[in-house]
């Protein structure tokens, strides 16, 4: 089964670390992402999702309907809690994770090293580091998200992030694949 290439506006970004000179930033897809994805590609009707806690650990099941043998077929995996609404975060990470093992957004998988550095020093926390001025961060979205297939595997070969800053929008981070 072949679930369509995630689109720009279909990816998050997030902050995925804060070091002395610089941040990194990780791409993700929501929950909504996934059911949006299923319900255009085997239809509204024809999967479902399940929960289940083994040994404290929520796990979640995504059924697809195979009509050639008439069940469904099940792929699951595990969740973490987020920092904010724990239950409600692990449910939607384990789901999300069984997306990616029947397919869906599994390209995330293959983005670079987003680093980009601060435009003012961050300040130690004891743990890492902090940002000064949190504005530097806000506003950040993929503005450019193509794929192409490598051994048959869906790869991303173009990247960019940009930035609404003071009314206006800005190229903040380009990356492509170099052509092999």
């Amino acid at each position: 089964m072949n679930f369509r290439t995630l689109q720009a506006q279909d990816i998050e970004v997030r902050v995925g670390g804060v070091f002395k000179s610089g941040v990194t930033f990780l791409l993700y897809k929501n929950a909504r992402v996934d059911m949006a994805i299923l319900d255009e590609s085997v239809g509204e009707m024809n999967w479902q999702r399940d929960h289940k806690e083994i040994k404290g650990n929520l796990y979640c099941g995504i059924g697809i309907w195979d009509d050639r043998k008439c069940q469904w077929i099940w792929k699951w995996d595990c969740g973490t809690e987020s920092y904010t609404e724990k239950e409600k975060g692990e449910a939607s990470d384990s789901f999300k994770r069984a997306g990616f093992n029947w397919g869906i957004g599994r390209e995330l998988y293959t983005a670079p090293l987003i680093y980009l550095p601060c435009a003012t020093n961050p300040k130690p926390n004891g743990k890492g580091y902090d940002i000064n001025d949190p504005n530097e961060l806000k506003g950040i979205y993929v503005s450019t998200f193509e794929t192409e297939d490598i051994n048959g595997k869906r790869v991303i070969s173009k990247l960019e992030l940009s930035q609404h800053a003071q009314r206006k929008e800005h190229v903040i981070f380009k990356w492509e694949r170099r052509k092999q």
